[in-house]
């Protein structure tokens, strides 16, 4: 029954109110033998017990205005951030339960604001301690927040929070400034060729406290780039190795057969040992003039190509079946033909070479909205997943006499276009080397 909570406060007023009521009828009795217009000792009475009542209410609602006071002082603190602050009540009731269920939600927002700057603090000391420049630029274009590694780039270890980003880019070295003029993200290069440092820009916009800010990070690729640069090196010597011996062995070995055969005057059998000679040396010819085209890939030089006549050149050299529409003025394209003609051949070699059957060797062209595609698909036995991650990378191959050059300078030749190239196996067997190449 919930009358019975406040019955301890009923009980108090109503003793209050007989105490009164029985004072005040004694005084009003007693006033009215005194004065001899008795109608005057009612007013009497109530003008002298008034304050006195007053005083003994506000005496007993005392407590609940304290705690109500604490109540709205408590709730301005957690406003402001701090909750430190916990009431006590010695009563039960509602009032009770008020005090119990604040303690409880500042107990609760202590935890999570303890927890909260935890795991702040372990933020800012990642933040700081990352090898990333990183700097926040709010709309006026001021540094909001900069770490260790950006003061270190930007300000000589000195703090950047409050100055101009255009200020301090004005002071950086060209290089950074010209990186920040193109826009966007990229790489660029400070120091000279004996000690330079190369850096990957990365610019990110989003809103903050419902303002445009900018986050910008600068991370140094150096270290990085050089190990990657190491590791290239190794394997292309590795495979030129492979492929030098592979071929002088047999010719040093066919050499001396040679001299034997002519000293013992057996020239019947000495074509055989040249020819052989011959295809081991165009072998070691052909090796190295592909190293040398994938090292010395020009920039294109775009021309306006129909795809009937390229198409046509193409087939001369090599066989495969054509899917697509390429004729009229809907089949003109602009790109280096040369090129193009080279990264084509090697695909539709590579479809031949995956054994696949020749007529099951297609192209198909397709034209998109502002680009050609051009897939190039067999029957073959496909590639598994390793050898799809890496098919792309310069040197890799899994061919007993393969270079590893023949898919990445086809991709080579797609990006240096503003294209780009990408294998998947097909459903039922076979591979599909697509590439798009923007009109």
């Amino acid at each position: 029954m919930r009358w019975l909570r406040h019955l301890p406060l009923s009980l108090s007023f109503s003793a209050i109110a007989l105490a009164y009521l029985i004072v005040g009828t004694a005084l009003t009795t007693w006033l009215g033998t005194l004065l001899s217009q008795r109608w005057m000792a009612p007013a009497l009475a109530v003008a002298l017990l008034l304050p006195l009542l007053v005083y003994h209410v506000r005496r007993a609602f005392a407590p609940m205005n304290s705690l109500f006071r604490a109540l709205a002082g408590s709730v301005a603190s957690y406003r402001d951030g701090d909750y430190s602050f916990g009431l006590s009540w010695a009563g039960r009731g509602e009032l009770g339960e008020l005090v119990d269920s604040h303690n409880l939600l500042g107990e609760a927002l202590r935890e999570q604001r303890l927890s909260l700057v935890q795991r702040e603090l372990l933020l800012d000391t990642m933040v700081q301690n990352t090898p990333v420049a990183m700097l926040l630029v709010d709309p006026s274009r001021r540094v909001v927040h900069a770490n260790l590694a950006a003061r270190k780039m930007l300000g000589e270890g000195r703090r950047l929070e409050g100055q101009s980003f255009e200020d301090l880019l004005a002071r950086a070295p060209e290089p950074v400034r010209e990186a920040f003029d193109r826009g966007g993200d990229g790489m660029f290069t400070v120091g000279d060729e004996d000690n330079e440092d190369i850096y990957h820009l990365a610019r990110r916009m989003f809103r903050l406290n419902g303002r445009h800010h900018e986050l910008v990070l600068l991370r140094q690729l150096t270290a990085e780039l050089r190990r990657q640069e190491v590791q290239t090196w190794k394997k292309v010597i590795r495979v030129i190795s492979h492929e030098l011996n592979n071929s002088l062995a047999p010719i040093a070995s066919l050499a001396h057969s040679g001299a034997e055969l002519v000293r013992r005057g057996q020239y019947d059998k000495l074509p055989t040992a040249l020819t052989t000679i011959e295809e081991r040396a165009r072998h070691l010819e052909g090796f190295i003039r592909d190293y040398a085209r994938f090292a010395k890939l020009p920039a294109p030089r775009l021309e306006a190509v129909e795809w009937s006549r390229f198409l046509a050149q193409l087939r001369s050299q090599v066989d495969f079946v054509y899917d697509g529409r390429a004729r009229g003025q809907e089949g003109i394209v602009h790109f280096d033909a040369a090129q193009m003609e080279q990264s084509l051949l090697n695909l539709l070699k590579n479809a031949h070479e995956s054994g696949s059957k020749p007529e099951e060797v297609r192209l198909v062209l397709r034209r998109t909205p502002d680009a050609w595609r051009i897939d190039v698909l067999d029957r073959g036995t496909g590639m598994n997943e390793a050898v799809l991650a890496n098919a792309l990378l310069p040197f890799y191959s899994t061919k007993r006499n393969g270079t590893g050059l023949g898919l990445a300078l086809a991709r080579e030749i797609a990006e240096a276009h503003g294209g780009r190239i990408a294998l998947l196996n097909r459903e039922g067997g076979g591979l599909c080397v697509s590439m798009l190449i923007p009109d």
